[in-house]
């Protein structure tokens, strides 16, 4: 096992070369940030679709659309509205009177990365109409199916559902995304980075960096990426944690969570365990790899009781609670 660990590593420096220049171009773009975008890293290294949640203004179109810019693949962005129709967005068959035929047109779901801007602006039918793109790579027009092209990468946009004109996402949804990033306000000294940058125009354009083959071969490193038996077990104890927290002496948080993590979430947190082991330069992956990419995957797969809105939590309290319970190997 050493000895394909270490092929594993040689593999790993290989292909540092093409994160850095990766972040380097979106430096070029993005000021700070650093979570946001490894999260989109991490998604990018394992096909899991992003959701992005913040107020307006802290760059998540532009980190995204930066990303797109810094590859050579397909990208649409699509802005999602109230009156936005499943048709806009996955296509429809439109009738042609010279032969009396149906012909299929195409939205632009058909492309490479996705930018759903606003996600939450759009009323359920449309949200419904991305699930069968982002869990099954294929969208059926139709009698017709057809398969996505890969890669292909849903990364989305949310406001807080307190601002007026959103619409809380189903948790079908909700749960096709990989990860839920919660984007917060720069620090003091990147804001000011942002003021200079943007009052000297000192934006530089993104330039593309990395071809689709790229993005496969890295995807094939992280595969290989070594999870011991013990970190296995320990991620399936997370994730159980959030089902049943009685068995690991959490009897006070019990009758906070209604419903906890699927299944989904323990192959997520193993797949994006190794994402993060391979952003870190590593061909293993350690307990703390589970840690830092956790509330990222867990926290839109903690439903909360009533009594924990009363009492003001919230599922990164719980997700804390857990970690901190949970024996580390």
């Amino acid at each position: 096992m050493h000895a394909d660990i270490q092929q594993t590593k040689d593999k790993v420096l290989e292909k540092a070369d093409l994160i850095q220049r990766l972040n380097a171009e979106l430096g070029k773009a993005i000021i700070g940030q650093e979570e946001m975008i490894s999260r989109l890293l991490i998604g990018l290294l394992t096909g899991g679709h992003v959701l992005l949640e913040g107020v307006p203004g802290l760059a998540k179109t532009t980190a995204i659309t930066a990303l797109s810019k810094a590859l050579s693949v397909g990208f649409q962005r699509i802005q999602f509205t109230p009156d936005l129709l499943p048709a806009d967005l996955v296509g429809t068959m439109i009738y042609a009177p010279a032969d009396g035929t149906f012909k299929t047109r195409k939205g632009p779901i058909f492309s490479n990365l996705i930018l759903a801007d606003e996600i939450n602006r759009a009323p359920s039918k449309v949200q419904s109409a991305l699930l069968e793109a982002m869990q099954e790579r294929q969208v059926t027009i139709g009698d017709e199916t057809f398969p996505l092209e890969k890669p292909f990468l849903v990364l989305a946009t949310q406001n807080p559902i307190e601002q007026e004109g959103t619409y809380p996402l189903p948790e079908a949804q909700v749960d096709r995304f990989m990860l839920k990033v919660k984007i917060t306000y720069p620090k003091p000294e990147e804001e000011r980075k942002v003021l200079d940058m943007a009052l000297d125009d000192a934006a530089r354009p993104v330039q593309k960096v990395l071809t689709p083959q790229d993005i496969f071969d890295m995807q094939d490193v992280v595969r290989m990426i070594y999870i011991d038996d013990q970190v296995k077990d320990y991620i399936v104890s997370v994730v159980r944690a959030t089902r049943e927290p009685a068995e690991f002496k959490l009897a006070k948080v019990a009758p906070l969570i209604d419903f906890g993590a699927s299944p989904r979430a323990t192959i997520f947190l193993g797949v994006g365990a190794r994402a993060n082991a391979f952003l870190n330069g590593r061909a293993y992956v350690t307990p703390q790899d589970v840690k830092d990419v956790a509330y990222d995957i867990l926290r839109h797969r903690v439903v909360l009781t009533y009594e924990a809105e009363a009492e003001e939590m919230t599922s990164e309290d719980i997700i804390r609670e857990i970690l901190a319970a949970v024996p580390v190997p």
